[in-house]
């Protein structure tokens, strides 16, 4: 991702995490000190969409890469990094390590039942949701049951789970507002109700304006339904991620307002300079330029067979069958359509693609 300046001038802005990396440079092999930056500058990148920032957190935890003795937070920190540079299975090892060293942690079991969804493997994040329900009572376990009802085709059951958990006098902070009323919208979305999942993020994102999940996930709907002038003025913010400036590049398109040729240069240029930094890593943006704004399916065909061996999502598996069914190479998709099996997951879109796939005539015919 280029922008103007500096992933730690920017952070600057906020003076608590230019304290820590002050405290950071200064004793680079203080593992406290270390930790405590990795943490504030992980936690940035989930929040503003920036992967640069889980470089830095990967260069704080750097003399403790390989290490084995770690404490239960180093094994958790260095986990997450590992998750976020796409390192799955060794991600769950160390938040596995972090667990059996602290079980009493929520945050633990949430990446882990998180990492279970991304793998696919609804049994064990069923047991996630069962231990978390010992550890930590009915209600924070009832969170991630309705996210594991949503994510094997029980919208709408979900989403009434969630309209109660939101209103809960424990769960009336900002954070777990954000967390309740993205899921929230997501169940809503799954159960094919987008304008009332349009509502709830909506309604969200102007109270937690920052946030980088709530904002990408409405103007993602908005320009599915075909909104394109208000996916476009909530994809454009001053410094948008790759996935924001995509999704403005896609509402110029739909609305034709001369600002498409412009978007698409940025968007280039941007994929450009992170081939010349080796960046290897297959991420959403480039799938969605390559297959959904359509600048070469074909090779988002082939990055996508490689993604979906790494991470089963619901928006890879859009992307995944769309590609297949833009190259004419429908059985190409099969895997999509075994997992939607499997776990039993649907929503509008998947399912009219999955449909289309199975009646493609060279579905019939297997010939990929």
């Amino acid at each position: 991702m280029v922008l103007p300046s500096s992933v730690h001038a920017q952070g600057a802005r906020d003076g608590s995490l230019r304290a820590l990396d002050k405290a950071w440079r200064a004793q680079p092999k203080d593992l406290d000190a270390s930790l405590a930056y990795a943490r504030a500058v992980f936690s940035t990148g989930v929040r503003e969409g920036d992967l640069r920032w889980f470089g830095s957190a990967k260069a704080a935890l750097a003399p403790w890469w390989l290490a084995t003795d770690l404490p239960a937070e180093g094994l958790f920190l260095r986990g997450l990094v590992k998750q976020g540079f796409h390192d799955f299975e060794g991600g769950l090892q160390d938040i596995n390590a972090a667990i059996a060293k602290e079980p009493a942690r929520p945050e633990f079991w949430s990446w882990r039942f998180a990492l279970h969804l991304l793998q696919a493997d609804m049994t064990a994040a069923r047991q996630d949701c069962e231990e978390m329900a010992r550890l930590f009572g009915p209600q924070e376990a009832g969170v991630y049951r309705a996210i594991l009802l949503y994510r094997t085709g029980q919208g709408q059951a979900a989403a009434e789970m969630l309209q109660t958990l939101v209103r809960a006098p424990e769960m009336q902070n900002a954070s777990s507002q954000d967390w309740l009323g993205f899921h929230l919208g997501e169940a809503l979305r799954v159960a094919g109700q987008p304008q009332r999942a349009i509502a709830v993020w909506d309604k969200q994102l102007k109270a937690s304006p920052q946030s980088h999940l709530l904002r990408l996930s409405l103007a993602e709907l908005l320009n599915q339904q075909g909104q394109f002038r208000q996916a476009k003025l909530i994809a454009s913010t001053p410094e948008p991620s790759d996935a924001l400036l995509m999704q403005a590049l896609l509402a110029s398109r739909g609305l034709q307002d001369g600002e498409q040729a412009k978007l698409a240069a940025l968007v280039d240029a941007r994929f450009q300079s992170q081939a010349l930094r080796q960046e290897s890593l297959i991420e959403r943006p480039r799938l969605v330029y390559l297959i959904g704004y359509g600048k070469d399916p074909a090779a988002g065909l082939a990055l996508s067979v490689d993604n979906w061996k790494l991470q089963k999502e619901p928006p890879d598996a859009v992307l995944f069958a769309q590609a297949a069914l833009a190259a004419n190479q429908p059985r190409t998709a099969e895997p999509v359509v075994s997992w939607a099996e499997k776990t039993a997951y649907t929503e509008p879109q998947l399912k009219l693609l999955i449909g289309q796939l199975k009646a493609h005539p060279r579905w019939t015919g297997g010939a990929k």
